[in-house]
């Protein structure tokens, strides 16, 4: 979480799995306790180590590690409770949601907190019609889309998809299994034996996870592949596969499905070798060049998030917003410097910037123009926020024309347009 804030919702899903793993019987309540506390330990040490970034202490992955311990703590009394072992699964299933959900509400309220606010309306956005800045600005980059249709045919070639999807199925099998007979012995009060081999419940469910996140969000397939390709090494498995290792030598398996894969694999490995070349952005340069010799070490700078990130890296200048998108006063202030992409007046824009101390706006015409698909130019974007400018001529390339009287020119080259912020 340390690099990476949203690490906590790919956190709550393992929290999540292991949960489940433990109310249907296959790991025991000692087991899930040290794993809640280690996790406990480490959220508190991030805690400490972000300067005390209170969104932690507020998110759903810490209200789950809560409710969970508070669920095990509860475990004789859920057993004295007369009902059969699925009603028992459904309860504390019930729980944990409802638990977790609560708790959270309650804690960002108690502390004001704000700073995951958006996740949730992106969440909201893949199911509904739900749109406004935020989620416009995530949904229409490629990367937070839904996953793309090619990638499951690249699944597929590689044989990943279909080995996986045998070694899944063959897992769900002995779920059901084992289900079925916990449940026709109604085994209330005490299970005789725990479950066998929960760690293989435990990847499967965390497939199924990975998947739906995969899906809604293509950008998470960073996780998705990698737990594929985890997910197919347990076509070795003799617990899955024993019946098959009987008739045919494991390492002869392993060899011909390598080599399938191989047909494919090679050709994919040989399309990225052959990519050859080496970052340039000689615009940026330029920009950066002239911001170090030709500005003040203090002189405060705004744009877009991926430029004011260079400008704060490279030129060491003051920037008023930056790519940390999961702080709601941050996302605030961005929201007001995207305003020049929006079809407001320059006098109401250049109000809101002086009041945020900015100096020099960089402004790149390529923002105000570009557009991913329907709907999704910034001034586009505007229009849903802003409806009562829609229909006028966006800022931006008003300002491109002429920036004055409101802004002067002072650096520009093909890319970049560096407005100096008149004061009054």
């Amino acid at each position: 979480m340390l690099p990476w804030q949203f690490a906590q919702f790919v956190l709550l899903t393992q929290i999540a799995s292991l949960f489940t793993v433990y109310v249907v019987g296959y790991i025991d309540i000692c087991k899930l306790r040290k794993i809640i506390y280690i996790h406990m330990i480490s959220l508190a040490l991030c805690f400490v180590l972000m300067f005390g970034n209170s969104m932690l202490l507020t998110s759903y992955y810490a209200s789950s590690l809560v409710i969970i311990w508070g669920v095990l703590a509860m475990k004789p009394h859920f057993l004295k409770i007369n009902v059969s072992e699925l009603s028992l699964w459904v309860i504390q299933g019930c729980c944990w949601l409802f638990g977790t959900v609560v708790l959270k509400y309650l804690t960002s309220k108690l502390f004001g907190i704000a700073d995951d606010a958006h996740i949730g309306n992106l969440l909201t956005s893949k199911f509904f019609s739900y749109k406004d800045f935020d989620t416009l600005l995530y949904t229409c980059a490629a990367e937070f889309d839904f996953m793309e249709k090619e990638t499951p045919l690249r699944y597929t070639k590689t044989l990943l998809l279909p080995v996986v999807l045998a070694v899944f199925i063959t897992i769900v099998r002995k779920i059901v299994s084992d289900m079925w007979g916990v449940l026709a012995k109604q085994q209330t009060h005490a299970r005789k034996h725990q479950l066998d081999h929960g760690e293989l419940v435990y990847h499967a469910l965390q497939l199924v996870a990975y998947t739906a996140l995969g899906v809604l969000i293509m950008r998470l397939k960073l996780f998705l592949t990698p737990h594929m390709c985890l997910m197919a090494s347990l076509v070795c498995s003799r617990q899955l596969f024993g019946w098959l290792f009987c008739k045919v030598h494991p390492g002869a398996v392993v060899v011909a499905l390598l080599a399938a894969m191989s047909i494919q694999g090679s050709a994919n490995l040989q399309t990225q070798w052959n990519i050859v070349g080496e970052f340039s952005n000689l615009p940026q340069e330029e920009l950066i060049e002239w911001i170090k010799y030709s500005t003040k070490p203090d002189a405060v700078f705004a744009g877009a998030m991926p430029t004011m990130a260079s400008v704060k890296l490279s030129a060491l200048r003051p920037v008023v917003n930056h790519p940390h998108y999961e702080d709601a006063g941050l996302r605030a202030r961005t929201k007001i410097v995207y305003s020049m992409y929006s079809r407001k007046a320059a006098e109401e824009v250049k109000r809101e910037l002086v009041k945020l101390q900015v100096n020099y706006y960089i402004l790149e015409e390529s923002w105000c123009v570009r557009r991913s698909k329907p709907g999704c130019s910034m001034p586009e974007i505007w229009d849903v926020e802003d409806p009562e400018n829609a229909g006028k001529p966006p800022l931006c390339t008003l300002l491109v024309k002429e920036s004055e009287p409101h802004f002067t020119t002072v650096f520009q080259n093909s890319v970049y347009k560096v407005l100096e912020v008149i004061e009054e």
